[in-house]
């Protein structure tokens, strides 16, 4: 009895997956295959006609080529943001975890607020406006890693915790300094959860539309999100083109999410499981 009830939760899960994952999926691919006129219905019919390459080409030519420059910058940014997140998130989680101290407790609710606590926009640009940081990649680069820190600390030091004290005595008596000890001997360790931040945190960055929208406004500036802009207006919207666009820059985070899946679940439990 047990294992039926089991069976029809899975089953209800495959349902609500396929509804909610695959269905809109399918919209955007046979929508972006439809010419002008048909996907101004959007519906749900087949292609009268399939013009998947006119519409690839239109897309990526649009205003002067914008997309494979926001391809550049979202990459960029993506890249960079996340190589700061595993560095500091795994210095401060080693930290945090190996010497507790009478600051411990202030590091661990400022970890948590960053958790909680919503971003303040007009305060933010006001600080990147005084330190010559608004509008530059550089400054969208340092927002990214603010707001996924707190996230990626948790999981370090979580994991950092099911690693045994030892190695740490038994690496200093062989006369590792505190950097040979974290680059050398605790970060190789800490491989599945550096998966799990490099997947996680990648396909937020990539797909993040409100942040670049706030603080990276400029054409020169533009991310593969806001690159949305370019076929909707208030009197017309090319819905091919659009869900086109939308295609192109889903396939590359999915890819990525399809392939590391099973890694980001191992890194996710690690803690849970030896701590």
């Amino acid at each position: 009895m047990r294992n039926r009830g089991g069976t029809l939760i899975g089953a209800a899960a495959i349902l609500g997956s396929i509804v909610i994952f695959i269905v809109p999926f399918a919209f955007i691919l046979i929508t972006a295959l439809k010419d002008k006129q048909q996907a101004s219905l959007r519906d749900f019919s087949w292609p009268t006609s399939f013009h998947f390459w006119s519409n690839l080409v239109e897309v990526v030519k649009a205003r002067d080529y914008m997309l494979i420059t926001a391809l550049i910058n979202s990459t960029i940014l993506t890249v960079a943001s996340v190589t700061l997140l595993v560095v500091l998130g795994a210095m401060v989680g080693f930290v945090m975890q190996r010497r507790p101290s009478v600051w411990t407790g202030v590091a661990n609710f400022l970890v948590l607020a960053g958790l909680i606590m919503p971003p303040a926009v007009v305060p933010t640009i006001w600080t990147l406006q005084g330190l010559g940081l608004f509008k530059t990649l550089h400054g969208m680069i340092l927002i990214e890693v603010a707001y996924g820190l707190a996230f990626s600390v948790l999981l370090f030091r979580a994991f950092v915790s099911t690693i045994p004290r030892e190695i740490d005595e038994a690496a200093i008596i062989d006369g590792a300094g505190p950097l040979d000890l974290f680059f050398r001997i605790i970060l190789p360790l800490l491989k599945p959860v550096i998966i799990t931040v490099i997947v996680v945190q990648s396909v937020a960055i990539f797909n993040d539309f409100t942040n670049p929208l706030y603080y990276l406004p400029g054409k020169q500036n533009v991310t593969v999100q806001l690159t949305l802009y370019n076929f909707q207006s208030m009197f017309d919207t090319s819905y091919n083109l659009l869900f086109m666009n939308i295609l192109i820059i889903t396939i590359p985070p999915l890819i990525v999410f399809l392939f590391f899946n099973r890694q980001i679940v191992v890194g996710m439990t690690a803690g849970a499981v030896k701590g």
